[in-house]
This record gives C-alpha cells, sequence and structure tokens, in this order.
C-alpha cells in the first residue's frame, strides 16, 4: 500500500480575522473518500483557540482534493475544528453553515465569489517603488505589459493548482490597483463554494510562498486615492434563476435592507477602511442597490436586468471575510421568513 502526504488545512482562531494553518501526515493511500481520512489533532493553544493546560483539538476532515504541489496521490485536506470530545469549537464556523444550508436547501442557493487581493514583497506592494508611489490607477484593471501589471507568473501558477486541484476557478485578472488581482470561484452550493475558496486561499498563499511574495486579503492594503480589495458575493435561488425571477431579486433587496448592519458585522474586520463610498464602493452604515451600479452595497448586473432572471452581486464583503459566515447569513436573510 502506497504512503502519500496529506496536507491537513483548518482554520485558526485569530481575532478579528482568522487564518489559514496546516501540516503534513502520512497516511496509507491512495484515497478514495473522504472516510479513508483519519481524524487527527494538534495545539490549540498555539493557534489562539485553546490555552496551554487544555490545548488538544480535534480535526475532522471534511473535504479533499489532489494536491496540486507534490502531485502524485497526495492529498489536501480541509477540516473542522472540534474540542477533545468532539462538539463543535467556537471557531467553527462552517458547522453553523452546515446546518442554515441543510434548512434552506430546497430553495437551492448558488453562490460564486469574486476573491480580491494583493501581492507584497516585504512591506510594499509588489513592482511598486522603492520611493514613492507608481502611475495613479487607470491603466492597471485587465492590464497587461510589465508597466502595467505585476506577478502574473504567481497568477498563472495559482490558477493552474487550483484547476488540477479540482477547484470551480472561473477566471482571474488584474484590478484596479497595481499588484492587486483577482480570481472568482463557483456557481456552486453553500458548502462547496466556501470550502473551495478557503482551499484556493492556501494555495495562493503557499504558492506565492515559492516567489518571496505574500498576498494579502487585507481589505484596504494602501492608503489614499487606491481601491481596496473585496470579495463580492453573487447570489442566486431556483426562483430567481428561472423565468420571472428579477421579481424576486428585487423582492430579495427589501430583505436585505432592514439587516444590513448584521452582514456588515460579519463582511470582514476593517471593512471601514474600504467602504467609503469611493472607489467603486458604499458607505458602511447605508444600503442601496441598483442596476448595472458598482457604487452600490447591491448591484443587480446586466446580463440579469436583460434576461429578467439571474442572480444579485453583494459588493459589500472584504477580501478578508469568511466565506462560511457571509454564505449563511445571505441565505438566512433571503430565504427566511
Amino acid at each position: 500500500m502506497a504512503r502519500i502526504q496529506a496536507e491537513y488545512i483548518w482554520i485558526d482562531g485569530q481575532k478579528p480575522t482568522a487564518k489559514l494553518r496546516s501540516k503534513t501526515k502520512i497516511i496509507n493511500g491512495p484515497v478514495k473518500s473522504v472516510s479513508d481520512i483519519p481524524d487527527w489533532g494538534y495545539d490549540g493553544s498555539s493557534t489562539f483557540q485553546a490555552t496551554g493546560h487544555h490545548s488538544d483539538l480535534q480535526l475532522r476532515p471534511v473535504r479533499f482534493v489532489p494536491d496540486p504541489i507534490r502531485g502524485d496521490d497526495n492529498i489536501l485536506v480541509l477540516n473542522e475544528v472540534l474540542n477533545a470530545d468532539g462538539s463543535v469549537h467556537p471557531s467553527n464556523t462552517r458547522a453553523r453553515l452546515r446546518q442554515v444550508a441543510e434548512k434552506y436547501k430546497a430553495f437551492e442557493p448558488w453562490f460564486g465569489i469574486e476573491q480580491e487581493y494583493t501581492l507584497f514583497e516585504g512591506a510594499r506592494p509588489l513592482g511598486w517603488p522603492e520611493n514613492g508611489f507608481p502611475a495613479p490607477q487607470g491603466g492597471y484593471y485587465c492590464g497587461v505589459g510589465a508597466d502595467e501589471v505585476f506577478g502574473r507568473d504567481i497568477i498563472e501558477a495559482h490558477t493552474s493548482a487550483c484547476l488540477t486541484a479540482g477547484i470551480h476557478i472561473e477566471g482571474t485578472n488584474a484590478e484596479v490597483m497595481p499588484a492587486q488581482w483577482e480570481f472568482q470561484v463557483g456557481a456552486l452550493g453553500p458548502l462547496e463554494v466556501s470550502d473551495e475558496l478557503w482551499l484556493a486561499r492556501w494555495l495562493l498563499y503557499r504558492i506565492s510562498e515559492e516567489f518571496g511574495v505574500s498576498a494579502t486579503l487585507y481589505p484596504k492594503p494602501v492608503k489614499g486615492d487606491w481601491n481596496g480589495a473585496g470579495a463580492h458575493t453573487n447570489f442566486s435561488t431556483k426562483a430567481m434563476r428561472e423565468d420571472g425571477g428579477l421579481k424576486v431579486i428585487l423582492a430579495a433587496m427589501k430583505k436585505l435592507e432592514p439587516k444590513h448592519e448584521q452582514h456588515i458585522a460579519v463582511y470582514g474586520a476593517h471593512n471601514q477602511e474600504r467602504l467609503t463610498g469611493e472607489h467603486e464602493t458604499s458607505p458602511i452604515h447605508s444600503f442601496r442597490y441598483g442596476e448595472y451600479d458598482r457604487g452600490a452595497s447591491v448591484r443587480i448586473p446586466m446580463a440579469s436586468i436583460n434576461a429578467g432572471k439571474g442572480y444579485f452581486e453583494d459588493r459589500r464583503p472584504a477580501a478578508n471575510m469568511d466565506p462560511y459566515e457571509v454564505c449563511a447569513i445571505l441565505v438566512e436573510t433571503v430565504c427566511g421568513d
């Protein structure tokens, strides 16, 4: 029986923004299902999830994909965090989304998430001059050429890795600020899109290591007249995707508005630095939806308007948001009474 490397990946307990952790276990392969992967443990006192006097926590495998870095039969394993007695750890936001997804599964919610991020080399964005700033924004979005984009080799390596891993990555593009990029995952159900986004984030960090570069999800990585980084979340239900679905989308706007502050509370830390009403954002404490409008809290896109059905784009989530929390609250708000 072949011995393989399984990279166990989990989300830690750092506040206000959790981070990814991982370590390698040698197991018997090849792995055919998640039930073939054993539970494992770790020191929760070193990940902001336990005290040193009661530090053992469990890793429960919930999804695995081929490891595109190590190749062969090696795998990446996404885990939920459990207490020593098997109960759900407070930092485990996936457990709640499991319950929400099951409760509202008849609505068949789909998500597509646009993950923006910024590449840094040391203390400055990749490709920025050591002193001063690059030319103002305008020519960088979807740009081409060494004077317009920085880090394309990293993006190509990350995209290839996601494809090899079977992640439903749908596209990439250079963003408005130089050294800022985006990839999209979905459309998938709430658990699937969230799991795949976390795995794609891990691959982004891990591949960036090979280039001596770090990727950050901070919502406003450079102060001043520069775009922030978001995670625009596209959402639809079965009724929205069917004929007449535009009316269902508009009805959802009436549900979203009174719960704006509850959504903002789980849409990412430091989001107030990004949601200023400038740089294609809406002010953080007001809610507004609009057709084709990238300055709105929620945009109803051209494709949905023209077809009379489709989806809406929630532009409020920051790049560092937890997709388990964002998907859960959107499903609850839109599909609940």
